[in-house]
């Protein structure tokens, strides 16, 4: 997106070679999917990139690379399990929300589809899903309601933790994480806004700081996170942009590699079908 956007040619030159010199089939070390990662002192991780999450966007990196990519097959090679709840079927490796925006800050998956999904429809489904899960907790949780939920990976009052649903994951407590509605915004909007707008108006003073919302909160525990993360406000800004005015992914797309991945990756155009009566 830098690239795309900044009219220096030192910057378009620097954010090309970083791009280029990234060695993706180095990290498959031997195998069909990603290493998570690689330590000088113990080689590559066991762990690796094999379930839909965020990993979308690694792969169309790597699989619309130049110089050194991998073979579209690649794409094939992660596992895509389908979950239902309250009769929302969607695919999901049964981790946090974010898992379902961050490619989508980047990529424009809108109108666009694999073998498999069109996965912008599908973080769609899952934010639903999320909010239903959210709301299902009301019992345990009386701060949870239409204008108030969403949980994701996030500082709680014990440190870090990655916790969601459907189905539950991690020590869930009450707390309140606004980047999990922030980051879906263009997703399912009018609900995900109602809840920032409820942050930003009666919590404000609690969770509103000079660089934007806190990472967490928690109104039954009189907890209020200490720390504003970018990662996490990252997200919220990248996606109200995108719901915006598309300015995000109109930048990012303009890339030939990024078009050439998905092509690759075998994403085809969804048409319109215009009925006549």
């Amino acid at each position: 997106m830098a690239r795309q956007y900044f009219a220096d040619q030192e910057i378009k030159d620097l954010a090309t070679k970083i791009y280029e010199r990234v060695d993706w089939p180095w990290m498959l070390n031997g195998g069909k999917t990603f290493s998570m990662g690689w330590k000088p002192e113990s080689g590559f991780l066991d762990a690796r990139w094999e379930h839909y999450c965020e990993l979308m966007m690694i792969y169309l990196l790597a699989i619309g690379s130049p110089t050194h990519p991998v073979p579209p097959s690649s794409w094939e090679a992660w596992t895509r399990p389908v979950i239902q709840y309250k009769e929302i079927d969607f695919i999901s490796g049964n981790d946090p929300i974010f898992t379902h925006q961050y490619s989508h800050a980047w990529f424009d998956f809108r109108k666009k589809h694999d073998t498999y999904a069109n996965y912008f429809e599908n973080s769609v489904k899952a934010t639903k899903a999320h909010k239903l899960f959210c709301l299902s907790l009301q019992d345990r949780f009386p701060d949870y309601g239409d204008e108030l939920w969403g949980i994701s990976a996030s500082d709680y009052v014990n440190g870090y933790t990655a916790w969601g649903g459907p189905p539950p994951q991690g020590p869930i407590d009450g707390t309140i994480v606004p980047c999990a509605t922030g980051g879906s915004l263009p997703f399912l909007f009018e609900d995900c806004i109602r809840v920032l707008r409820t942050l930003r108006g009666p919590f404000g003073k609690r969770v509103w700081s000079k660089y934007g919302f806190v990472d967490a909160f928690n109104p039954l525990g009189q907890w209020t996170d200490a720390d504003v993360l970018g990662i996490d406000l990252g997200i919220t800004m990248a996606m109200a942009e995108n719901h915006r005015t598309g300015f995000v992914w109109e930048q990012f797309m303009k890339n030939n590699e990024m078009r050439d991945g998905m092509e690759r990756a075998g994403f085809k155009s969804e048409k319109s079908v215009v009925g006549h009566g």
